[in-house]
């Protein structure tokens, strides 16, 4: 009940005639909502809000008050005004998408939003939204992202969904974590008798990362061709250089950079062949094939291309 009373400040909850937000922008909802007073103020130090009182759409997740506190004092800010305002700009950016999208238009999956992270100029951020169980975010609040709380509060440029919590600038094990679909990868990243793979690819040191990244499919497979019954079963050595072999230092490669024939260096020390005939693929050291099957998942510090096998180095 008290939610509903909430939003109902919104015109969210109500089944009456409450027409409050009509003709309203984004930017004038935001301003005329006592919680979410601290966005309105980032948005003014950011130089954001004519941005978000025009006629384009937008879609807005909005952090109310209590989940801007929660950002600055977990990342050591006294305040708004100690965050840097390049830095702020891009966090602000990287809650905003382009054009009106509903709750009941989301499906899970990848959409772009504004922000930029330092790894790339031409490719903006990428956000994982996850509907299997209400709107979560780049993994919900424990991996830096958020969930919605309340959805399509309308604007006459767009939409605003309220979320619990300030989204970071994704990483590219943020991303990692916050898709289902590459959980064996983390496993294996994570293993206890690997290097800090977290750690490394959080970080910026040998930034940016271009990572290739098998989904659990790919892994699947892999146990299988080598006989392992399990990922625990992989000898440790083996298990880091192969990790190892799908991760690119200091180059965020997107897909359009790639070119047929070109060999790539890795982490690991060995190189593999990118093949664009009837499709982007991977040639590994051991002559094995493998199809690029989702391609330019943006994170801050680097980008991420999903395949469909996982690669093998010489061993």
């Amino acid at each position: 009940m008290a939610l509903c009373g909430l939003l109902a400040a919104f015109g969210a909850c109500s089944h009456d005639d409450d027409n409050s937000n009509a003709g309203k922008t984004i930017a004038e909802i935001a301003t005329s909502t006592v919680d979410l007073s601290i966005l309105v103020d980032a948005l003014v130090r950011a130089d954001l809000v004519e941005t978000l009182d025009g006629t384009t759409n937008y879609t807005v997740f909005a952090p109310n008050n209590a989940a801007f506190t929660a950002f600055l004092q977990a990342n050591g800010f006294a305040n708004l005004n100690a965050v840097p305002v390049s830095a702020l700009r891009e966090i602000l950016l990287n809650h905003v998408i382009a054009g009106e999208v509903t709750s009941n238009q989301l499906t899970t999956g990848y959409v772009k939003t504004l922000g930029k992270g330092s790894a790339s100029a031409a490719n903006s951020l990428s956000m994982f939204v996850n509907i299997s169980s209400g709107v979560v975010l780049n993994g919900g609040m424990s991996n830096g992202g958020a969930t919605v709380t309340a959805a399509d509060i309308q604007a006459s440029n767009g939409v605003i969904h309220l979320v619990g919590s300030v989204i970071g600038l994704p990483t590219v094990v943020n991303h990692s974590i916050a898709n289902p679909n590459f959980s064996i990868l983390v496993q294996a990243l994570t293993r206890n008798d690997q290097p800090n793979f977290v750690g490394i690819l959080s970080g910026s040191t040998n930034a940016p990362f271009t990572v290739f990244a098998p989904t659990n499919a790919a892994f699947g497979g892999f146990l299988t061709e080598l006989n392992f019954a399990g990922l625990s079963d992989i000898p440790q050595a083996t298990l880091e250089k192969t990790l190892k072999y799908h991760v690119v230092t200091g180059a965020n490669v997107l897909s359009t950079s790639l070119t047929n024939g070109m060999s790539v260096a890795t982490f690991a020390g060995d190189s593999f062949t990118v093949n664009l005939t009837s499709g982007a693929k991977i040639t590994d050291a051991n002559g094995r094939i493998s199809t690029i099957i989702a391609t330019d998942v943006q994170a801050s510090n680097g980008v991420i291309h999903a395949i469909d096998k996982v690669l093998l180095p010489n061993l």
